[in-house]
């Protein structure tokens, strides 16, 4: 079956919240479980209402997402499963058509394999952070996107 993109809407919130907690999973120990499952759903239930989700899908299945506002993407994650498939470039190439003006995000530090697949895409590292600016305490870098 082919992967397609569509806006997200609120029956979608459990796949995307399973895609989520199923990445992040997969890149523990770094990545400690910050909040609950109910939690979860409420923060992705918000960027759901707000139109500023965009997922892939194979049938109704939701196997990757997107969260982007207007300058930021806030959330790339991809089902273990099917990384390494396209999925994650077709999902922020969406994103980089619909806003030609640049954008920027952050990632960890340690996160080689986002760094890459970013850079591959266009971004570079802007600036760096020691961590105390975000939930898990982990050294990052702010990227940057401007369309050449």
């Amino acid at each position: 079956m082919r992967n397609r993109l569509r806006a997200a809407h609120a029956g979608d919130r459990d796949g995307i919240v399973n895609v989520f907690q199923s990445a992040r999973a997969a890149a523990r120990p770094h990545l400690p479980v910050l909040h609950s499952g109910a939690e979860d759903r409420d923060f992705f239930g918000g960027h759901i209402a707000s139109g500023a989700t965009t997922v892939a899908t194979e049938g109704e299945r939701v196997l990757g997402f997107i969260v982007a506002g207007e300058t930021r993407v806030e959330h790339l994650y991809v089902e273990p499963g099917a990384q390494r498939t396209g999925l994650g470039s077709l999902l922020l190439c969406h994103v980089q058509v619909l806003h030609p003006g640049g954008l920027d995000l952050w990632v960890f530090q340690r996160n080689r394999a986002a760094i890459a697949f970013y850079e591959a895409h266009g971004f570079a590292i802007a600036e760096t952070g020691d961590g105390s600016d975000n939930e898990e305490r982990e050294p990052d870098a702010r990227m940057v996107w401007h369309r050449t």
